[in-house]
């Protein structure tokens, strides 16, 4: 069965993951990041999403610029994600 996810979700997974914009990552390494998280949680994104408010609720301030980070990268690389799983 392969998954389909759009730009948000992908975003999302990307937005709870470790990295940072800080650390420049190419594109393969968020693909691998998003995949990696993907696949571990079987595309169940609830998870994810639940991270997501949580840490909008504790780092307001920070929120809206690492989601325009995730949602950017994730746009770069959505065209070469897809997810059999």
């Amino acid at each position: 069965m392969t998954t389909l996810m759009n730009v948000s979700d992908l975003a999302q997974v990307l937005f709870v993951s470790t990295l940072q914009a800080s650390d420049h990552p190419s594109p393969d390494q968020v693909r691998t990041i998003i995949e990696g998280r993907i696949r571990a949680c079987h595309a169940d994104l609830s998870d994810c999403t639940a991270l997501v408010a949580q840490e909008a609720g504790d780092h307001p301030e920070a929120y809206a610029s690492r989601m325009r980070w995730a949602l950017c990268e994730a746009g770069r690389v959505r065209p070469s994600i897809s997810l059999s799983l």
